[in-house]
């Protein structure tokens, strides 16, 4: 299985770091070894010194899928959680001022704890649920998959133009505003609606 993960997909986020809203969908690519299950501690890399959150809305392909279109989307995924995209930001910056790829600060071991997966059809409209992240007991971020540029139904179709989507692989669908750092002891409890799914600490 894989991750494939979107990015800039909240204008507001994009607006944050400095980033054009993009008109096109981005992704980049996690490996399975990035997963976290099961709330297992996330444990600090000794790579990086400034390490941030990205929470966000997931769901879990349940069908080969290649060239999919958009009418159909809905029928290649039936769970969905959130999870965490990690962030190894110092490298990000480096990576970007020399024009290189950014897997070294997305696709480490680790990169993207996942929570336990609901039914889709506990909600009502895919496109109308919201989801959140508290840092230590604090709200930080809250997002809303209608509030997406790209919605997840035009995702799949984008995504499974150039790659082919099979049974068991994840789409993280962008971060909402709110991004920031995380350091050792942090404790991290990420929500759909007001249902506590994925809850961790920074070791």
């Amino acid at each position: 299985m894989k991750i494939i993960a979107i990015g800039r997909n909240y204008s507001e986020h994009a607006k944050e770091l400095g980033n054009l809203v993009p008109k096109e969908t981005v992704f980049f690519m996690k490996p399975e070894t990035a997963i976290i299950r099961n709330n297992q501690d996330f444990y600090y890399p000794d790579f990086s010194t400034d390490l941030h959150y990205e929470t966000e809305f997931v769901v879990k392909i349940n069908q080969v899928g290649k060239n999919i279109q958009e009418k159909f989307a809905y029928r290649y995924y039936d769970e969905v959680t959130v999870g965490i995209d990690f962030t190894a930001r110092d490298l990000q910056r480096k990576c970007k001022e020399e024009g290189l790829p950014w897997e070294v600060a997305k696709a480490f071991d680790g990169s993207a704890p996942i929570g336990k997966f609901l039914p889709k059809e506990k909600f009502e409209n895919i496109n109308n649920i919201n989801f959140s992240l508290k840092l230590n007991g604090e709200n930080c971020q809250q997002g809303n998959t209608g509030e997406m540029i790209f919605s997840i139904d035009k995702l799949i179709a984008y995504v499974s133009r150039f790659v082919t989507l099979k049974i068991g692989d994840l789409l993280f669908t962008g971060t909402p505003a709110g991004v920031g750092a995380v350091k050792i002891g942090d404790h991290l409890q990420s929500f759909i609606e007001d249902e506590l799914l994925l809850d961790f600490y920074v070791k």
